[in-house]
């Protein structure tokens, strides 16, 4: 009889212990959710931002190209001309 009651106390040791890990796990599982819901978030901001800075790029550049220097005057003139080109299109399309 007494070695029962030591597998039985064996067991309800052993229950007790999964289901303490059972509660670690799920404690884990919602932890990791949470980083990974906060790391998205971080993410979405990053992208929003990189998305913000290449246009400022960009607006950057075509500034620079416009402003002209030695080395960008064939684009400048190219830029120029494009500019006039598409108001000249605008004022036709206005006109008629």
């Amino acid at each position: 009889m007494s070695e029962i009651a030591q597998i039985i106390d064996s067991l309800e040791n052993r229950i007790g212990k999964l289901f303490n890990k059972i509660k670690e796990l799920e404690h884990d599982s919602t932890k990791t959710k949470s980083e990974l819901i906060y790391s998205a978030d971080i993410i979405a901001k990053q992208a929003d931002e990189i998305a913000k800075l290449k246009s400022e790029c960009e607006s950057l550049r075509m500034a620079n190209s416009l402003l002209g220097g030695e080395e960008n005057k064939r684009d400048t003139k190219l830029k120029i001309n494009s500019l006039i080109r598409e108001i000249d299109y605008c004022v036709a399309q206005l006109s008629d």
